[in-house]
């Protein structure tokens, strides 16, 4: 690692698992200090000791849950304190319901309206103040290629709906937080392998892979370094003057539509 992101306070949510766990990582070993957090308390304290353990500086609050809006200010609020300041806002947390239009459940389209869309509102908007306050900053929020176009082989009605909501979201953040200093940009993953894909990709037989993974022009499924990757980028200060982009890491599969 070469220092990217030294002296920079960066905020990151859902970092007990998957891509969160690798964004509190590399966040770490580019020199931020990190302040994390995630519902999963167990796997909360698990990144905390593993980052440390690698010589990261790094904070972790399990049990909040970011769709409640009182607790997201909570959690900012403390995150800020904890380090006196904030450069970076990385809203990678989400959890999703996926169902066909005449079986999806109001219900389940509530929680992922909640656990996607409403959560990125509620963080942003409890960082706002302390973004202006402190001269501006980088708001990196995570989207997906699901925002873009639909696919046959999964019924992701809520979740393309919430992800577009991010993408447009974002938009609107970059006009309002220019002003102050304050940068917003979107990274939406393809097929990244998570917890939560593994299962699908390690199943060749299944027609899941040959349908996603054979349109890739790059040849493999995303690893949550990819997406990390970009991520740096944009909390560092060599995207000084990008603001309103929408980066997609996909391996080049959204252009064959």
């Amino acid at each position: 690692m070469t220092g990217r992101l030294t002296g920079k306070i960066a905020l990151i949510t859902g970092v007990a698992g998957g891509m969160g766990v690798t964004a509190a990582r590399m966040f770490a070993a580019e020199g931020a200090r990190v302040v994390g957090c995630d519902l999963d308390k167990d796997g909360a304290a698990r990144t905390q000791e593993l980052v440390r353990a690698e010589g990261g500086e790094i904070t972790v609050m399990g049990g909040v849950d970011l769709g409640d809006a009182a607790a997201a200010r909570e959690w900012v609020d403390t995150a800020v304190a904890t380090y006196d300041g904030i450069d970076v806002l990385y809203n990678n947390a989400s959890t999703q319901r996926f169902g066909a239009i005449d079986e999806l459940t109001v219900e389940e389209w509530d929680f992922t309206m909640r656990n996607e869309l409403s959560l990125v509102y509620y963080t942003v908007r409890a960082a706002w103040p302390h973004l202006k306050a402190y001269g501006g900053g980088s708001i990196v929020n995570v989207g997906s290629i699901a925002a873009l176009r639909g696919v046959e082989f999964m019924s992701q009605n809520a979740h393309a709906s919430a992800k577009a909501g991010v993408i447009a979201l974002t938009q609107q953040l970059v006009v309002e937080g220019g002003p102050h200093g304050i940068r917003a940009n979107v990274i939406s993953p393809g097929m990244t392998e998570t917890p939560n894909t593994a299962p699908l990709l390690a199943d060749p037989s299944e027609r899941f892979p040959g349908v996603v993974l054979d349109r890739i022009p790059l040849g493999r499924h995303g690893r949550p370094e990819d997406v990390v990757n970009a991520a740096i980028f944009l909390a560092s200060d060599e995207s000084s003057w990008i603001s309103g982009t929408n980066i997609v890491v996909d391996g080049g599969g959204s252009v064959l539509g």
